[in-house]
């Protein structure tokens, strides 16, 4: 990561966490870092890193069904990576470049990701800007 982060962490229902934590994701290896230039997502031991350039497009999203979100996932619908610990609602970063997250070795690649963290709304203005 190159230069100062903001650190955005990931909301986690209650009722969620134990699971999440057989799978070695809590609140301290779960988060979302932007610098000027990179945007790093950490979920337990999943990693999306991508030039923050790369990221064309945010969304709002949510609620979401918890069979949809929680844990990490695969959208059927677009072959974006989905990272959740909250059904309250997330935000989806959308890519110009597709980039690797959830299986080692670069394939498949991701257009978008969609992760819960506590604040949506922040993490969607300091992309914009």
């Amino acid at each position: 990561m190159t230069g100062v982060a903001t650190r955005f962490p990931f909301r986690f229902d209650p009722a969620f966490r134990p699971a999440l934590a057989l799978l070695g994701v809590r609140p301290a290896t779960a988060w979302v870092a932007v610098s000027d230039r990179d945007l790093l997502i950490r979920y337990g031991p999943w990693r999306l890193r991508t030039d923050r350039a790369n990221v064309t497009g945010v969304e709002l999203s949510g609620p979401y069904r918890w069979w949809r979100v929680i844990g990490p996932h695969l959208s059927m619908a677009d072959g974006g990576a989905s990272f959740g610990s909250s059904t309250a609602g997330g935000i989806c970063l959308r890519f110009g470049v597709p980039v690797p997250a959830l299986v080692p070795g670069g394939r498949p690649r991701h257009p978008a990701a969609t992760v819960t963290v506590a604040d949506p709304p922040a993490l969607a203005r300091l992309l914009a800007a």
